[in-house]
């Protein structure tokens, strides 16, 4: 199976990702079927590694228990910071990261945040599939997922569902882009 990298994350209809402060409380849809499943699960199947930034890493931590456990976790950091079992903290170069991981067996790489990551991925178009969840929530500031600085891409939109409120778009890089 070919590795792919995708970019699995919520974000408001006005396209932010989390609060300024970084609070994610208002990822939920409007209550018109809460026992919905929204695909994590299967999803979460054909992943085996992620990677993330520090401060999305720290704030995971603080919603329990390390929720990935079982796959190959990177978190990007500055700080000089000792691995543990859970992840590898890194400086390596995005596209030498994915350049290593993808001549390696296994499923997919999961994007998971924040985004001045998600950002470098873009900009590197290191990002193969984008599964966005678009929440039926107006912020009106916050953390953007799209910093506004990167270079036009088009995409394929694949599938789309609506669950709970939630519209779930699923795209592909169209083949002309580089």
């Amino acid at each position: 199976m070919d590795r792919k990298v995708i970019l699995y994350i919520a974000m408001s209809i006005d396209g932010f990702i989390a609060r300024k402060n970084g609070d994610v409380d208002w990822l939920e849809g409007d209550g018109s079927d809460e026992k919905a499943d929204m695909g994590y699960e299967d999803f979460y199947e054909d992943i085996d590694t992620v990677i993330m930034g520090r401060t999305t890493y720290e704030q995971i931590l603080t919603f329990g228990e390390y929720p990935y456990k079982g796959s190959k976790g990177y978190v990007y950091t500055s700080k000089d910071t000792d691995n543990n079992e859970d992840v590898v903290f890194t400086k390596e170069k995005p596209e030498e990261l994915i350049d290593r991981l993808k001549k390696n067996d296994g499923k997919n790489i999961w994007v998971v945040g924040g985004s001045l990551i998600i950002d470098e991925f873009i900009k590197k178009n290191l990002i193969d599939e984008y599964v966005i969840s678009i929440i039926p929530t107006i912020l009106g500031d916050g953390i953007p997922l799209f910093r506004g600085n990167d270079s036009q891409m088009e995409f394929k939109l694949d599938k789309h569902e609506m669950v709970n409120g939630i519209v779930l778009l699923y795209y592909s890089k169209r083949i002309n882009n580089k």
